[in-house]
Formats: C-alpha cells, structure tokens, sequence
C-alpha cells in the first residue's frame, strides 16, 4: 500500500537549496560526525539557531488547501539518528554542495525529493498525537480506507464500502477515523473530492465534467458543495482559467 504516491502527484512538490533565512529545512551537526538533526517549518522559513546549519533548503508545495501539509506541526524535529535512510539521502545533498561537481543541480532536484518523501514516510512511521491526515496514515487500518479515497475520489463510497477496506466495522470505523483525523469519513472524502475539483477547474475542466468525476448526481449540487467550501461558484475559477 503506497500511502503518498496519490497526494504527491496532485501536489507538485520543489526542493532547492537556500540561505538559512529563507529555508524552511535546516540540517545540523558537524564535520567529524556529520549531519544529526533537522528541524522543518513545512509553511513558513526557520529561523535558524545556533549553531550554524550544515545545510539549508527550501520546499516549496504548488497547490492550495493541501491536506498532507495541513496536516503537518508547524515545527518538526527529527533525530537523524532515528532515520537513517532520511540521514543517508541528506549526506548526498551536502555533498552534491561542497562538491559542486557539473550536472549537480539537476542531483539535487531528484535529492531534495527523495528526501522529503523519506521525511514523510519517517513521520508517518512513527506517529503522532495531533489528530489529521498524519496520524491517519500512521494507522495501517484507516491508511487502506483513506489511499482508496486518494485513489478512487469518483467511486461512490459508502460507509460499509470504507469500513471494509480498512477491515473494521462501520462503528469501530467511524469512531477511530474520527479520533485520529478529527473528522468523519464522509467530510474528508468530501473534502479531498473538492480539493481535487478545485485544482480541475483552475486547469480549465468544465463544471460539469469535474462534478461527474467526483460523483456528484448534479452540477447544482456541486455547485453549492463548492460554493461552501470555497465562497465562490465553481464556473467563476474555470473563466480565470481561461
């Protein structure tokens, strides 16, 4: 089961190398034992404390309202010594700088990825508290329900059909999924469903192919599914498309 493949293809992600002022990730440590810790800021840049950080970069996620990001502290922390596939990516990237060697940019571009996907699946393998999409993903049982959402945003899902592919009971179910991302099945997959029509219409889809996509019986309906979420008629986002 690919827990991320889904949300970073909807969501373009770009990782390039920055001054610790404006970079949102910051690797530390020191030369003899190399990199030991890194503190993201997954919205904003991190000011950086001492000491000075080995290496500097700054992720940028294209796309509004995306749930992974919203679902991430405003600051994490990791010991790299606790991630050692995350540490191993970053020590090419520090190297790829000092050495400055031709064609290095385009390294960094795969690197800088490679090590944010590796930053996820590190957070998401060891958990969290703070209800959201992460600690979703943490638990194996919700993680099937909510990669089928991901993957299958048109399918008309029932609360049984969930329940089944995370092999729990509608109850068990929607009680866990509501502890962990502190909302019902039905409201994520319904806002997921419009997150993905709102990225469709800015694209230039029209209306009513975007509400048959994700299974909405009628553009009207859709309509004032979208106006909800977003304070705007679907059609006013097609025409700035346009």
């Amino acid at each position: 089961m690919d827990r991320l493949s889904s949300l970073m293809a909807r969501f373009r992600m770009a990782v390039d190398l920055a001054e610790p002022e404006t970079a949102t990730l910051l690797a530390y440590g020191d030369g003899a034992a190399g990199l030991s810790h890194l503190v993201f800021h997954p919205g904003t840049p991190a000011a950086p404390p001492a000491p000075q950080a080995c290496l500097a970069l700054r992720v940028e996620w294209a796309g509004a309202h995306n749930p992974l990001v919203a679902a991430l502290p405003d600051r994490v922390e990791v010991q790299l010594d606790q991630a050692p596939e995350l540490r191993a990516v970053l020590d090419l990237i520090r190297q790829e700088v000092e050495l400055r060697r031709c064609g290095a940019q385009s390294i960094l571009a795969g690197l800088g990825q490679a090590a944010m996907v590796r930053l996820l699946r590190h957070l998401i393998e060891v958990g969290t508290t703070q209800p959201g999409l992460l600690a979703g993903l943490s638990d194996l049982r919700l993680a099937r329900a909510i990669v089928a959402m991901h993957d299958h945003p048109g399918r008309v899902w029932t609360m049984q059909d969930l329940a089944s592919e995370a092999g729990l009971s509608p109850s068990r179910f929607s009680e866990l999924f509501a502890l962990q991302l502190g909302e019902t099945p039905i409201s994520y997959l319904r806002r997921w469903r419009l997150t993905l029509a709102r990225q469709d219409l800015l694209r230039g889809d029209r209306v009513e192919a975007v509400a048959r996509r994700y299974a909405y019986e009628t553009p009207e309906g859709f309509t004032r599914a979208f106006r909800r979420a977003y304070g705007c008629a679907p059609v006013s986002l097609r025409k700035g498309a346009a």
